[in-house]
């Protein structure tokens, strides 16, 4: 999985803020505010990363279970991919 070309990832004033460009930015017409560890998990995708490699990703940067890490990291897939940000 990885993010569509077009989508950025800014922190402003302190919090994490995914933006459209370009064409994109007509059609998707908003802003999705992350929290921290959205933003780890988003920079990862921005290399290609799979959900595995996303929870073990999770487990060792975060003091979390595997079983949180998967939960939270295929929430964060889910969320993305229904936003039309990921592309499989």
């Amino acid at each position: 999985m990885k993010i569509k070309s077009g989508f950025l990832l800014r922190e402003v004033a302190g919090s994490y803020i995914v933006v459209a460009t370009g064409a994109l930015a007509k059609d998707f017409g908003g802003v999705i505010k992350l929290n921290e560890t959205g933003s780890f998990l988003w920079n990862k995708l921005t290399e290609s990363a799979d959900l595995p490699t996303l929870v073990e990703a999770l487990t060792e940067e975060y003091d979390v279970s595997k079983e949180d890490a998967e939960k939270d990291a295929q929430g964060f897939v889910t969320m993305l991919l229904d936003a039309g940000i990921l592309e499989k």
